[in-house]
């Protein structure tokens, strides 16, 4: 039989009324004990506040607060503007539509009109969850011309139908308001209660949504062929499973002992998580968040058609914007520009990306989530095929809690955000949708922008990449010690040049290349050609940091580090500078414990709030 929506409303109001868990639990039990089981995913979803998991990638209701109030004032043949007005006087349209319903049913009752008026009294509605849903889902998938006048007309059909209640959570649900405070954990309580016989299963199904991210569905096939159906649930190429989540210590000794004295330590990207789904010629890839993101990556999408040497595969990486010159690290932030929706192919010449890989979820019908982590890598490793832009993430293997941080320093050196440091033994499953001890990220806790900018040596250049092959493309700059009366490098800098700059570059260098390190210049990296100390250029970066390669102020703040430049940009020559007139590096010293003052201050303000 049908399921009247009645039963939804009632419950709706029940959960908006309660903020006691315990108490919603026992509601949603007593509403699934009355749900058909062909019904009960459509019911997990309205009590989502969704008509389908995002993952899907299919439309939104696409319906405005001006075509809602039209739709109201439509079927409660009422004005617009006194739907708005009440709508603003109660500070809810949902609130405002069932009082205007209540008032139109009281009227008509008085005159004896109301079966006329085909309006349901407040007990009584024709509506079930079924047809609700359905048209939503057509409301939703309404595309192109004349879409908007029949999404009007389907909600006004939906509100005219409804009894006040019914109309009140219908308005609630197509706005995104529904505000019934409850979550996945507590709908998946009740499932199990009702359909596992006891909340103690709950664990079940829990993990069957982390290996499905869709309830409705897990909903189902519990509801349908039972508990043991769900424990057999195995990931599916296509269906996103919910991410693995770190734990967080600063304290290379307590990482490797929480991971059981050795690990897997592997760089963390600055760049966005993705899930990459292969079955056959098709890729899906997913973020962090289950959203179908395959449009911003066609590059990426090729990378997996040819490095993964598997019909139907899961893998895991980091999708990083790197630099189309030079080959470095880029920022975050530079991923945003894939967001354009209409110019993707420009967009992806701007901001061309690199994929590094860290983790294998399923290879061909082998569900590997059970598998620990050292069989997983095996897999992966046997699966790819890798190229400059489609590889595994840099990585080690320790036990040495001075190998890690001289690890993570590099990190930070190469524009990571850190480490992610990993168990390697025999209960390091891969944990989807939870939070543990197998996995520690090791990062700063801080974000603070450098203010103000540096004047730097050059004493080496790097040939470029790309559109600057054969020509220079980065520059390794260096602070002034007086102390020592030498140059000791800072960072390598590819960022912030025109290209009118990029073309003076070879012949600005010229005068001043050597074949060999100048005996003024204390440097652990080596460029391609040596610079003579003599052009400065002023130099802005993200922050300033710890690197294990450079040597300015080299021990002074940790042993074995120096002090860097998180992403640094040329912004102009100094030819008003002579190389000894550069920032030293007691000044670096100074700004970076400037920087560090700030950054223990914001850590004790968060910490005593």
């Amino acid at each position: 039989m049908p399921m009247p929506f009645s039963i939804l409303a009632e419950t709706f109001e029940k959960l908006e009324r309660t903020t006691s868990r315990t108490q919603m639990v026992l509601y949603l039990v007593d509403l699934f004990k009355k749900t058909p089981p062909e019904t009960i995913d459509k019911v997990v979803y309205f009590l989502q506040g969704k008509l389908w998991p995002d993952w899907k990638g299919l439309p939104e209701l696409g319906v405005g607060e001006k075509t809602l109030i039209k739709a109201v004032s439509i079927a409660l043949h009422v004005p617009e503007r006194t739907v708005e007005e009440l709508a603003k006087r109660l500070g809810d349209l949902g609130l405002a539509v069932e009082r205007l319903k209540r008032e139109k049913e009281k009227g008509a009752k008085a005159v004896g009109l109301l079966a006329f008026m085909k309006q349901p009294s407040s007990g009584e509605s024709t509506l079930t969850v079924e047809k609700v849903y359905d048209t939503l889902a057509r409301v939703a998938l309404t595309t192109g011309e004349g879409s908007r006048e029949l999404k009007l007309k389907l909600v006004a059909g939906l509100i005219a139908e409804a009894s006040p209640r019914e109309a009140k959570y219908i308005v609630r649900f197509i706005e995104g308001r529904l505000r019934l405070g409850v979550g996945d954990a507590t709908i998946i309580e009740a499932l199990s209660i009702v359909y596992a016989g006891s909340a103690a299963m709950k664990h079940v199904v829990e993990r069957a949504y982390n290996l499905r991210a869709d309830l409705g569905l897990v909903a189902k096939i519990l509801a349908t062929q039972g508990v043991e159906a769900v424990k057999n649930i195995k990931p599916e190429v296509g269906i996103p499973i919910r991410p693995m989540l770190a734990e967080r210590l600063n304290n290379p000794v307590e990482i490797l002992k929480k991971l059981g004295g050795r690990a897997l330590v592997e760089y963390k990207y600055d760049g966005e998580r993705a899930q990459i789904h292969k079955k056959g010629d098709k890729i899906w890839i997913f973020s962090r968040r289950l959203e179908n993101i395959t449009k911003m990556y066609p590059d990426v999408v090729e990378m997996a058609l040819k490095g993964i040497k598997a019909n139907e595969a899961i893998v895991e990486g980091e999708i990083v914007a790197i630099d189309p010159d030079t080959g470095e690290l880029r920022p975050f932030q530079e991923l945003m520009r894939r967001k354009r929706k209409h110019d993707i192919h420009i967009a992806m010449k701007e901001v061309p990306v690199a994929v590094y890989l860290f983790d294998i979820l399923y290879r061909d019908g082998e569900d590997l989530t059970v598998k620990p982590l050292p069989e997983r890598r095996k897999h992966l490793e046997e699966v790819l095929v890798q190229s400059d832009t489609w590889r595994l993430a840099e990585h080690i293997y320790t036990d040495k809690p001075e190998e890690l941080e001289q690890f993570f320093l590099r990190a930070i050196e190469d524009g990571a955000e850190g480490v992610m440091a990993k168990a390697v033994h025999s209960r390091s499953i891969y944990q989807a949708g939870a939070r543990g001890w197998l996995w520690i990220k090791y990062k700063r806790d801080y974000k603070s922008e450098m203010i103000d900018t540096v004047d730097l040596v050059v004493v080496g250049a790097f040939y470029g990449k790309g559109r600057r092959g054969g020509k220079f493309g980065a520059l390794l700059m260096a602070a002034y010690d007086p102390d020592t009366d030498t140059f000791k490098t800072v960072c390598k800098v590819g960022s912030g040049f025109t290209d009118e700059d990029l073309e003076r570059l070879n012949e600005m260098l010229k005068p001043y290349i050597i074949p060999h390190k100048h005996p003024r210049v204390d440097s652990k990296m080596k460029p391609d050609v040596w610079v003579q100390p003599a052009l400065v250029a002023e130099i802005i970066g993200a922050e300033l940091t710890l690197s294990p390669i450079h040597t300015c102020c080299h021990g002074w703040v940790k042993p074995g580090a120096g002090i860097s430049i998180r992403f640094p940009r040329f912004i102009r020559w100094r030819p008003d500078k002579s190389p000894e007139d550069a920032t030293t590096t007691k000044e670096l010293y100074e700004m970076y414990k400037r920087q560090l003052h700030k950054i223990e201050e914001k850590t004790a303000t968060r910490e005593a709030a």
